[in-house]
């Protein structure tokens, strides 16, 4: 069973920092390309950013120059590091990743985590 948990929400003031993390776990031959994407009230799940297995990156508009994707292969993990944050950034935040387990291979969500900037 392929896990993914993020780590790292929380609120934060206008123009703060957060940096999330998402971690996977269980019998994974090959993780492909990993991401954030994420949820506003009201909207429709968008991409954040993307990062593929040999490190090069993709970002919406919305958060270039903001925000830095990374992945740790050895970990199995995958950063977000997000500066100068604007209220529009509010959202419910998703870990996603392309892995090839035994027999398979899908793409996995993790549980989201909220992210909250509020004066």
């Amino acid at each position: 069973q392929v896990q993914l948990v993020e780590s790292g929400g929380g609120l934060v003031q206008p123009g703060g920092s957060l940096t999330l993390s998402c971690a996977a776990s269980g019998i994974i031959l090959n993780i492909y390309t990993m991401g954030w994407y994420r949820q506003a009230p009201g909207k429709q799940r968008e991409l954040v950013a993307v990062i593929i297995s040999g490190g090069s990156t993709n970002y919406a508009d919305s958060v270039k120059g903001r925000y830095t994707i990374s992945r740790d292969n050895a970990k199995k993990m995958v950063h977000l590091q997000m500066n100068s944050l604007k209220p529009e950034d509010t959202a419910v935040y998703y870990c996603n990743a392309d892995i090839r387990t035994i027999g398979a291979r899908a793409a996995f969500w993790g549980q989201g985590t909220q992210v909250t900037v509020s004066s």
